[in-house]
């Protein structure tokens, strides 16, 4: 099988992560950055304490990529942040561990760790993608975000009990939970911008799922699989699917292929690739009122294009908890409307398996992505 793009790859200059993100993660993030300083000061705290800890961690037992070490995976990381025009370049480590499974970590500094079990398994291609995925964590800056969400849904749960009860705060997690879920299509959306080869993000994420054999792997069956998964004929089976969801911050595999199948053959990707997409100097002018209400259209598309019996009986639910997330913060910025914003695309990324957030490019799970 042939691997190698067709065409030379474009590069995408002065790119806002706001490109690819989905709309969902989008407004939570513009809304965030709305709190002008408070990223600065999460940035400064992780540098000094975690982000530290971390990289010092990795140094000692992992193997940075270079020129001299793992140099293919050097050029891929390179070429990805080239493209993408990230502002700096991360480190990127390489992990003895057979679970294939990829990292972003570190707030102001971020560095990415793929795990020997990914680089196994993913041809070159193929791991171009993973690497821009992780790459899409850093440009939109999700760990700073991730972070503020946790001590905010720490600051809720205090009051909770005072104000909106168990149930309330619960919608809040489920919002907190399922952002987390739309972050991660965003970056398989960054890491094919960044590979421009679709075929090869597809086979990866089926990879994920079912192993290296490729060749006992196909497109299209594993999209029947994904239809098959929204379309279950029972309402008790589609309870069970959002029941599964709970506690999980990452979406399963044919849900992640299919998302990022659609979003390349119906949505934005050739218009980027063409030049048409948000530059990074106009983020500080976006509204906030205008992105939720494309993340609200955007769970609209989704609830009436799903043929899940379960979403038509309880959509009125599913929409305010899909929303909570972004509607924890709709009183600290109802009043400024859809004036402009004070914040840019941030450049720190999601920690592992803490409160500062978790990404990855692993099979799903825990803190794989």
């Amino acid at each position: 099988m042939n691997t190698v793009p067709d065409r030379a790859r474009v590069r995408l200059p002065g790119i806002s992560s706001r490109a690819y993100e989905h709309p969902a993660d989008r407004s939570a993030l513009v809304a965030m950055r709305k709190l002008t300083g408070f990223d600065v000061l999460l940035k400064r705290l992780a540098s000094l304490f975690s982000d530290r800890s971390l990289r010092l961690l990795f140094l000692a037992s992992s193997v940075r990529a270079s020129t001299e070490q793992f140099p293919h995976l050097y050029e891929l990381l390179l070429d990805g942040s080239s493209i993408l025009d990230l502002p700096e370049v991360p480190e990127l480590f390489i992990s003895q561990d057979p679970i294939p499974n990829a990292m972003t970590l570190g707030s102001d500094k971020p560095f990415i760790v793929l795990t020997t079990g990914l680089v196994e398994l993913l041809d070159e291609e193929e791991t171009r993608f993973a690497i821009g995925h992780e790459l899409g964590h850093a440009l939109s800056g999700h760990a700073v975000y991730r972070t503020m969400l946790y001590h905010l849904t720490r600051l809720a749960t205090r009051l909770a009990w005072f104000a909106i009860g168990y149930i309330g705060l619960r919608v809040i997690i489920a919002g907190l939970e399922e952002w987390y879920r739309k972050s991660e299509l965003s970056c398989d959306r960054a890491g094919v911008l960044a590979g421009q080869d679709p075929s090869a993000a597809r086979r990866a994420l089926m990879k994920l799922a079912g192993g290296a054999k490729v060749s006992e792997l196909s497109h299209d069956a594993f999209r029947q699989q994904a239809h098959e998964y929204d379309a279950v004929p029972d309402v008790r089976e589609g309870l069970i699917k959002m029941l599964q969801l709970q506690g999980n911050t990452h979406p399963f595999a044919v849900v992640r292929f299919a998302e990022l199948d659609r979003w390349v053959t119906e949505e934005d990707y050739e218009a980027i690739l063409s030049g048409t997409y948000p530059r990074r100097e106009d983020d500080p002018h976006v509204s906030v009122s205008e992105e939720m209400k494309a993340a609200a259209k955007s769970y609209q598309d989704s609830w009436n294009r799903t043929s899940d019996p379960f979403v038509g009986l309880v959509k009125g639910f599913a929409e305010s908890a899909a929303g909570a997330g972004a509607s924890l913060f709709s009183g600290l910025f109802g009043r400024q409307g859809g004036g402009p914003g004070n914040g840019g695309s941030g450049s720190g990324s999601g920690g592992s398996g803490s409160g500062s957030g978790g990404s990855g490019s692993g099979p799903g799970g825990s803190d794989s992505d």
